[in-house]
């Protein structure tokens, strides 16, 4: 929006001495010292913490109105309380205004916002560039020094990114974080160009944030983009994905609000909607639906999601044979679906069994998932299926095989059941392989795939902590150049892979192994 007390609350001139040390993203709230969050008050310099960690920030704001004595004019008074209403995020940049209840796209008279936009950009640059060198010159110092710091993944660390928590969006960070791992997937948006969302009297500025700009001019695209874009350059050690989860809110009213969601509701509607928008310019941002070279659509978009092939269905996208058979007529029908992923039951007679080591007998494995969904079952009283032979419906049988695998396999394992009016979870310890998942055995054709073609590597895991659905928390462990990293918010941590395969996964993201040369290609 166009905020009117920028001149009057944005009175401050770039004074490196009035800043505190160190990157502007790490800095401490003057209050509780914390350094989550926080915001810069563009008349006093100050630094608070946002409103979703003690809102010191807000706070700040709300202590500057309350009427004080000896004022004697009412000029005096309500000049007074248009200031420290303007703060600007340290992480993103974004700024905002406490009396407007906005973010803010506009710049006072003096381009002040800019100047201090500008100023807090550098501190950051110059901080991270004495961190870089400071680290570069302990691997390059003392042989145990470097031994150390290689071990612990401090080399690989320098570059990994964190997101923000703005109030229970775990779940959209988790999924954020492995998709990020997705090369090919990620390259696709962070090669695309950028698009100008704005018009008239905007225009021509630079655009931190799209809140204030109104539905048809909102382009999910583009601020995924942008988030991809800001995750693994090594410029920060955290990226406030604030604009995203606006556009997220405009376009998908069931993830507005601040309450805990469901991390697989999030990955498909992202997925779909993304996929919606790549297809046909949606939301005021024209894209081409073709992906950049290296990224190949399958021929006719056999396995594509409604219409034309994107780079999300191309990637993502399967296809799935279901096989019904009438056990009176023994009448056989098919049909094919796609799919961007597969939820996957857990056995029942796993669903007690809470830890790898908790008691003696077969642990549950991914394997043991997709058999129980690929197996041929009957179906209960309430599926009976309408027999066109019969005309009426009758027992039958349903099995599923998979007629097209895609480049990256999405398993999701259903943790979540509902039980009376409860939703509980199945807390059950699942094992997966991290190298060399075979699914050769579950393709309606396994003699037309290569012997590496159905072979996949685990990239990510998506972890649910807790007991509910609406409660919890979300991490994610994902490989980026052979070293795992465990994402937890704006924490990055290196990892291995010991740890990884003890996590109970919800979602699993495998990539699919590459042909050798001279390998034949899959039909």
């Amino acid at each position: 929006m166009e905020c009117p007390h920028l001149n009057s609350s944005v009175c401050v001139a770039v004074d490196s001495s009035r800043f505190p040390n160190g990157s502007p993203s790490s800095w401490c709230c003057s209050v509780c010292r914390s350094n989550k969050s926080p915001w810069v008050c563009l008349t006093c310099l100050n630094v608070h913490c946002g409103r979703y960690v003690n809102g010191h920030a807000k706070k700040h704001f709300e202590d500057t109105q309350s009427p004080g004595g000896g004022q004697r004019r009412c000029e005096k008074q309500e000049k007074e309380r248009t200031q420290h209403s303007v703060c600007m995020d340290c992480s993103s940049y974004s700024t905002y205004c406490y009396r407007c209840d906005d973010f803010v796209v506009n710049d006072s008279k003096l381009g002040l916002v800019q100047k201090v936009r500008e100023h807090l950009q550098s501190l950051e640059n110059s901080a991270f560039v004495a961190d870089r060198h400071r680290k570069r010159k302990l691997l390059d110092g003392s042989p145990l020094n470097s031994k150390l710091l290689k071990d612990s993944g401090a080399a690989s660390a320098l570059c990994a990114t964190g997101l923000r928590n703005l109030g229970n969006t775990c779940f959209m960070n988790a999924i954020l974080q492995s998709l990020s791992n997705i090369q090919q997937f990620c390259c696709y948006f962070k090669e695309l160009p950028a698009v100008e969302l704005r018009s008239g009297k905007t225009a021509g500025r630079r655009m931190y944030h799209t809140r204030s700009q109104g539905d048809t001019s909102v382009s999910l695209v583009e601020e995924f983009r942008k988030t991809l874009c800001s995750l693994w350059q090594g410029s920060q050690t955290a990226f406030s994905p604030e604009s995203l989860f606006y556009v997220v809110w405009k376009i998908m009213p069931n993830f507005r609000g601040y309450q805990q969601q469901d991390a697989h509701e999030f990955m498909r509607y992202l997925l779909d909607h993304l996929h919606l928008e790549l297809q046909g310019g949606r939301n005021g941002a024209a894209r081409s639906t073709l992906p950049q070279e290296g990224v190949k659509l399958p021929a006719g978009g056999k396995c594509c999601i409604n219409g034309t092939s994107t780079v999300v269905t191309s990637i993502f996208g399967g296809v799935l044979q279901n096989e019904v058979n009438c056990l009176i007529c023994g009448t056989e029908s098919r049909k094919f679906d796609p799919f961007l992923d597969l939820s996957l039951d857990i056995p029942s007679q796993f669903r007690n069994k809470r830890t790898k080591n908790q008691e003696s007998g077969p642990i549950c494995t991914l394997r043991d998932c997709l058999r129980s969904f690929t197996d041929l079952e009957e179906l209960d009283e309430t599926e009976l299926y309408v027999c066109h032979k019969c005309k009426k419906r009758q027992k039958s049988t349903k099995k599923f095989w998979i007629q097209k695998l895609p480049k990256v396999l999405c398993l999701h394992l259903k943790r979540f059941h509902w039980t009376a009016y409860l939703r509980n979870k199945i807390d059950t310890y699942v094992e997966f392989p991290v190298r060399g998942l075979d699914m050769k055995c579950y393709l309606l054709e396994p003699e037309n795939s290569g012997p590496e073609s159905c072979l996949y590597d685990l990239a990510a895991v998506v972890v649910h902590h807790g007991s509910g659905v609406g409660s919890g928390h979300y991490t994610a462990y994902a490989s980026h150049e052979a070293r795992w990293f465990h994402f937890n918010d704006s924490t990055v941590t290196p990892t291995d892979e010991d740890t990884v395969v003890k996590a109970k996964a919800y979602i699993l993201f495998y990539v699919e192994r590459p042909a050798k040369p001279g390998a034949e290609p899959k039909l």
